[in-house]
């Protein structure tokens, strides 16, 4: 009896079988192919911004292009979702938020050590603007907001790892979609802490002040704070658009 009930090989349960096992794995082939496009994105845009500063020191020249690399795969990330509402055509796109969230996270990471590393020397008073003063024989304080704005920048990062660690179908099943949602909403907060972040150094740090004169402005700080505000009226857009029908 239970011999008669077992599907042959050819029978169409195991046809379906087939046919979910194989779309699993060309959905996975997909998936690793989207993120090796997006590491060679990474790569170009992180040579892009580290040949447009050929007169920065080395050290500064590449830890700046890999964060700049990180806010604009972060950009991209953020605004595929109120694209796809505005212009349907680009709907195909947000398949790659995932891999852009996950690669925005690495390079963040990246960036951070790179600066722990190199400029801090993996001292939380340096990290935190304290800098040793001759004329005073002690450290100080030399930035009042350069301590303030690291620390923004790691709450960022650490924000970011939560996402991409959450990134995948099977956390979508293990926390249950609501709080899923309710997590990866946190991706706008980021945002909002990469432009305190980078905005601080932009426009405020680097700029010239009682003890130091920069050597020129960064050429990044205009299109930093457009694509940035450029993403948040985006998602203004579409969210009146929804709103509104």
């Amino acid at each position: 009896m239970s011999q008669s009930l077992q599907r042959k090989p050819g029978a169409p349960g195991s046809k379906a079988s087939a046919r979910g096992s194989s779309t699993g794995r060309q959905n996975t082939r997909q998936r690793w192919l989207r993120h090796f496009v997006v590491a060679g994105m990474a790569l170009g845009l992180t040579w892009f911004f580290w040949s447009t500063r050929p007169n920065w020191v080395p050290e500064m020249r590449l830890w700046k292009a890999v964060g700049d690399t990180a806010y604009v795969l972060l950009i991209f990330s953020l605004s595929l979702g109120p694209l796809s509402r505005l212009l349907p055509k680009m709907r195909r796109w947000t398949r790659w938020r995932r891999q852009l969230g996950i690669w925005f996270a690495l390079t963040s990471v990246i960036h951070a050590v790179l600066i722990l590393d190199g400029w801090a020397e993996w001292s939380l008073r340096r990290f935190l603007g304290y800098e040793f003063v001759p004329q005073l024989g002690r450290e100080a304080r030399m930035e009042p907001g350069f301590g303030l704005a690291n620390l923004i920048g790691i709450a960022a990062l650490t924000l970011a790892l939560i996402l991409a660690a959450t990134s995948s179908d099977r956390a979508v099943k293990r926390l249950g979609r609501q709080a899923w949602l309710w997590l990866h909403r946190l991706s706008q907060t980021v945002l909002i802490l990469a432009l305190l972040h980078g905005g601080y150094f932009l426009f405020i740090h680097f700029t010239a002040s009682f003890h130091k004169v920069p050597p020129g402005m960064d050429w990044f700080r205009m299109p930093f704070l457009a694509i940035g505000l450029g993403v948040v009226a985006i998602q203004a857009l579409a969210f009146l658009r929804e709103h509104s029908t």
